[in-house]
């Protein structure tokens, strides 16, 4: 097994030195159907064709999914597993979900700036990846308001002065762009040191 897995390396090296960047979606799809197979056989205890006392199922083949990554959109081949306690799915893919994170939170901050959703897939689709639905741009507005309510909701310290200022930015308020206000403030904590917020 370990000698299968250093050709693909050295055979997606030898691509990359070939390609260059052009080649990354190729590399980044075979390393990471290489890395899915691995833990595949760390689940059922077993790899490829093994025989062994501590197997715990069987492998089952493999399910293409897309998935939205720096690198555009590749189709990726998930392994399946049969005769297990628990069925496989790796780590590193999250159930329902294609989009990495950072790709989902520039999504949403075009959200936020008012770019429809139509407008947010012509620039998705310029960084390679294929389709952007109105269900992506939701869950991505929701990762905002996730880091949003914990910023709000943080332990605050002793506060020694508070400076507070605002300016107005269009923003989508409902579907609709509207004008808002943006506050800033300027802190100074007891400990004598500043803060910006």
């Amino acid at each position: 097994m370990q000698d299968t897995q250093g050709k693909v390396i050295a055979a997606l090296m030898e691509q990359l030195i070939q390609t260059g960047p052009e080649g990354m979606a190729e590399a980044f799809t075979a390393l990471f159907n290489l890395a899915m197979r691995m833990e595949r056989d760390q689940h059922l205890g077993a790899g490829r064709y093994e025989r062994s006392n501590a197997r715990q199922g069987y492998a089952n083949g493999y399910k293409p999914k897309k998935v939205d990554t720096p690198a555009g959109t590749v189709t990726v081949a998930v392994p399946k597993s049969r005769g297990c306690d628990e069925p496989f799915f790796p780590r590193s893919l999250e159930r329902g979900r294609r989009s990495s994170r950072a790709i989902m939170l520039a999504i949403a901050e075009m959200y936020v700036q008012g770019v429809s959703t139509r407008d947010a897939a012509k620039v998705m689709k310029e960084f390679g990846l294929e389709s952007l639905s109105s269900t992506q741009v939701s869950r991505a507005a929701a990762l905002l308001d996730d880091e949003l309510e914990a910023w709000r909701t943080r332990r605050l310290d002793p506060v020694t002065y508070l400076i507070l200022d605002a300016r107005y930015e269009k923003v989508r308020d409902g579907g609709i762009v509207r004008d808002a206000a943006i506050l800033s403030a300027i802190v100074r904590i007891a400990s004598a040191r500043s803060q910006s917020t």
